[in-house]
């Protein structure tokens, strides 16, 4: 970015050339709009935060704690006061992205209403929201920006240059609110043409990594749903190349693609895959299959079990009867799960895919460490994008983690009630604070022995909506009334220093009088005068 003080020179010598025409115009002010906007495009956006996360992966590949963090948004207000709320406790937003999820679309943002995640929501959401949470953000480097613009002229006009240079090099130094957004592309919303160009337009929207998931793009499910259908992995390719093909035309050489597998929780195929030999791919994984064994040449036995309509393949050098159901799926032998997420990733890791995220059912450390290591086997730099999800009951799992360890090293635990463990009674006891310890540490723990990348929760914001909802609603049309809302929000705002206490500004408002001022000078009629009732928060 050219730095401020540069660019009102720039824009002087600009106002000198052009003549009378510009004689009303401000360089300075001019300049201070171009910085309260330094990304005019959303490729700008891509570029930009492609290559913050290039930058963290390789941190990441030297020392895994410097593992990234996210949280799932819906809409663009969600997103910025999650990024100011990260600048006002950390102090930076180096390594905290933002997560775009198709569930929350889907159940948040169809014009049909709430939907389930199986992508039937409108395709174009997903980029519409990309480019909402960017605008978003973008009005929060404005409004941020803007705060420091006006300190810098009070401390001009009092003459107090030590904190106008303070004000000038944050200025000069100032971190935008703009971060990586991993945006869900389910699994691609049709084929690979159809891929491609729903990936094109959430690029253009500011995306810089795609997370592309392997199930039938007409039966997706949700990952912690039953039902899920995988495809076979060429088709799969053809979808991750297609992403690629979308980066690389629009310019963005660094984009990053997300492979989730969801083979660990589902045990049905929509087709057999194509294979010219033994070993490839395809028969790969016809392999995983639920077969039944037929000899070469047919017998009666072999006649009387085959029914109409039945199909058979050959896998193993063996003619292999296949597992096929009503609705014309075929099923995966049980318990080949494991095996097949690890294929899956190795397979998408060799083919153009950067990151890779499976899909468990619970948060277990052991359980991802022992996939990820036979993935690094073949590819040893091999990163995950993990999800911390709400689907999980963290507390009991946790807690029925430490009962199974603590089981298994003869530990009394007459005291617990494993099936029972989720009980308040149990909040304080050895068990449930040695619970509760790890749950804080998972996030390191994975990032240093299973390989996790990046940690995300794909749908908080969805939870707390509702609880804070809930809250407020329960007291204030209960007995409390407006104090519900006075001890409950605004009160805890005001303390908690929260920006958006100041409504008005959040909004806008005192960009929009700089502007004013800067079009029509004294003119000006401003919304920020001493009337305004958010003075009362100053």
């Amino acid at each position: 970015m050219t730095l401020y003080t540069d660019d009102i020179q720039k824009l002087t010598d600009l106002k000198s050339a052009a003549g009378a025409p510009w004689r009303s115009i401000n360089p300075e002010h001019a300049a201070r709009m171009r910085t309260q906007n330094q990304f005019k495009t959303g490729l700008d956006i891509a570029r930009h935060t492609a290559a913050l996360m290039r930058k963290d992966m390789d941190d990441y590949d030297n020392d895994s704690s410097n593992y990234t963090q996210s949280l799932g948004c819906w809409h663009g207000f969600i997103a910025q006061q999650k990024m100011i709320s990260i600048k006002k406790h950390h102090g930076t937003t180096d390594k905290r992205y933002l997560y775009l999820s198709g569930w929350m679309i889907a159940a948040l943002r169809s014009e049909f209403g709430p939907l389930p995640d199986q992508s039937m929501h409108e395709k174009t959401s997903v980029p519409d929201l990309i480019e909402e949470i960017y605008t978003f953000l973008r009005q929060a480097d404005a409004r941020e920006l803007r705060d420091l613009f006006s300190g810098l002229d009070d401390a001009k006009e009092q003459g107090d240059n030590v904190a106008a240079q303070r004000l000038q090099k944050e200025i000069a130094n100032y971190e935008s609110h703009i971060v990586p957004i991993i945006a869900d592309i389910d699994a691609g919303f049709g084929n690979e043409e159809a891929t491609y160009l729903l990936a094109k337009r959430m690029i253009e929207a500011g995306a810089c990594a795609i997370q592309l998931e392997n199930q039938v793009s007409d039966a997706k499910q949700c990952g912690h749903q039953d039902g899920k259908v995988t495809v076979p992995h060429e088709e799969f390719l053809a979808k991750i190349r297609a992403v690629r093909y979308a980066f690389l035309e629009l310019g963005v050489e660094d984009g990053i693609i997300v492979a989730r597998t969801d083979s660990l929780g589902a045990g049905l195929t929509q087709k057999i895959a194509t294979t010219e030999q033994a070993g490839d791919l395809g028969d790969q994984y016809n392999q995983f299959l639920d077969l039944q064994p037929l000899t070469w040449q047919f017998t009666l036995t072999d006649m009387t079990t085959i029914k109409n309509g039945d199909i058979a393949v050959k896998v193993n050098d063996q003619l292999q009867l296949t597992n096929r159901l009503a609705n014309g799926l075929f099923r995966f032998r049980e318990n080949s799960g494991e095996d097949r997420v690890v294929l899956d990733c190795i397979t998408s890791l060799e083919n153009g895919a950067d990151l890779l995220w499976i899909e468990t059912a619970t948060p277990d450390i052991n359980e991802i460490a022992s996939m990820v290591n036979r993935i690094k086997e073949a590819v040893p730099n091999a990163k995950l994008v993990y999800n911390n999800s709400p689907s999980f009951n963290w507390t009991l799992n946790f807690r029925q983690q430490v009962f199974d360890a603590w089981q298994s090293q003869g530990k009394d635990l007459s005291g617990y009630d494993r099936e029972q463990l989720m009980s308040v009674i149990y909040d304080e006891t050895e068990l449930a604070l040695n619970a509760d310890q790890r749950i804080q540490d998972f996030q390191r723990d994975a990032a240093r022995d299973a390989g996790v990348f990046h940690h995300l929760i794909t749908l908080p914001t969805y939870h707390t909506a509702a609880l804070s909802t809930d809250l407020l609603a329960k007291d204030y049309f209960g007995e409390k009334g407006m104090l519900a809302y006075v001890s409950g929000v605004q009160r805890i705002e005001i303390r908690e220093k929260l920006a958006c206490v100041k409504h008005q500004a959040m909004a806008g408002s005192n960009i929009g009088d700089d502007h004013k001022s800067y079009f029509s000078g004294e003119a000006a009629l401003k919304a920020g005068g001493g009337a305004n009732t958010m003075n009362q928060f100053s």
